[in-house]
């Protein structure tokens, strides 16, 4: 780092959004198909509502936000969560009725997509060996 440039203190990812047209049955879907911790929900502002759900013992959250005009439901989220068995994962989720890929694809490594009730799309990629915690 050259004397001229001013270290920033971001030290992790805390929080994607998603949004969402019903919070309450994206709940429903993130807790009760995928198996997510309900973290905070809790009231903001009028008639606003701020709902996180995590994989259990993650660091990072998925804002579960109110769909607007401007950022829509229904999308790519660009969001990879990571599993130690793509294969196992895939499986579980097809059994509780997980709008997922019908195929695991198994380059660069295992992964496949998902699509959570509002259509937006998620993708599950296996975690390499060694990186596995």
């Amino acid at each position: 780092m050259s004397a001229n440039q001013a270290r920033v203190h971001i030290t992790g990812v805390r929080t994607v959004g998603v949004p969402v047209t019903d919070q309450d049955r994206a709940l429903e879907f993130y807790v009760g198909k995928l198996g997510f911790a309900k973290g905070i929900d809790m009231a903001f502002g009028p008639g606003e509502r701020w709902v996180e759900v995590m994989p259990p013992g993650s660091p990072t959250s998925i804002a579960l936000v109110r769909a607007r005009e401007s950022a829509p439901a229904g999308i790519d989220t660009q969001v990879r969560l990571t599993t130690d068995s793509a294969a196992d994962a895939h499986a579980e989720l097809r059994a509780r009725g997980v709008d997922v890929d019908a195929e695991i694809l198994l380059y660069p490594v295992p992964m496949f997509a998902f699509r959570d009730q509002d259509g937006n799309r998620l993708v599950i990629v296996e975690a390499p060996k060694s990186r596995v915690r």
